[in-house]
């Protein structure tokens, strides 16, 4: 939302994974009908964001060039790519990066303990200040694993989605 409100954006669509390709080979991937299910109840009535399927409906790998492909198709859409200072160094190694950088303009928001981290040299990009929250997905995962709380930490319809399958190990 913050990022949003930076940008100017009316809308903001937040893309879940079909198979991430880059975490699928280090660990265990959530199914891609929980991760949906929770990206909906996070953005749930919260005005100008919204989710897409549109890497859930395809089969195999997700990349990110294929995705930006199918959203600018025809129409004029200006399309931003809005990544964390955690993942902003690592761009150039995704499918296809010439097509992420031509096709997105690259934003860039702070992460902690990435604090700083850029696109790789030549990538254009945006910094947009909104506040350091240190949540993760990957913390958030390990707090469920190792039974501690996620409360206070994503919104309680996401927190109650998690303990009602079971997700991640533990009861959250």
């Amino acid at each position: 939302m913050n990022v949003r409100h930076a940008l100017g954006l009316e809308r903001m669509v937040l893309v879940p994974a079909g198979v991430p390709w880059q975490k699928a080979e280090e660990r265990s991937i959530s199914d891609g009908t929980h991760r949906l299910a929770m990206t909906r109840l996070l953005v749930d009535g919260v005005e100008g964001l919204e989710v897409s399927t549109i890497e859930l409906d395809r089969a195999g790998d997700s990349y990110t060039a294929d995705t930006l492909e199918a959203l600018t198709a025809g129409d004029d859409v200006v399309v931003h790519l809005v990544v964390g200072s955690d993942v902003a160094s690592g761009l150039d190694t995704w499918k296809r990066p010439d097509v992420v950088r031509r096709l997105a303009h690259t934003v860039v928001y702070e992460r902690p303990g990435a604090m700083g981290a850029r696109p790789p040299a030549g990538w254009e990009h945006r910094v947009v200040q909104v506040p350091l929250l240190d949540v993760s997905s990957t913390g958030l995962r390990e707090r469920v694993a190792t039974g501690r709380p996620i409360d206070g930490l994503t919104v309680p319809e996401v927190v109650a989605y998690v303990r009602r399958h079971g997700l991640y190990g533990s009861a959250a």
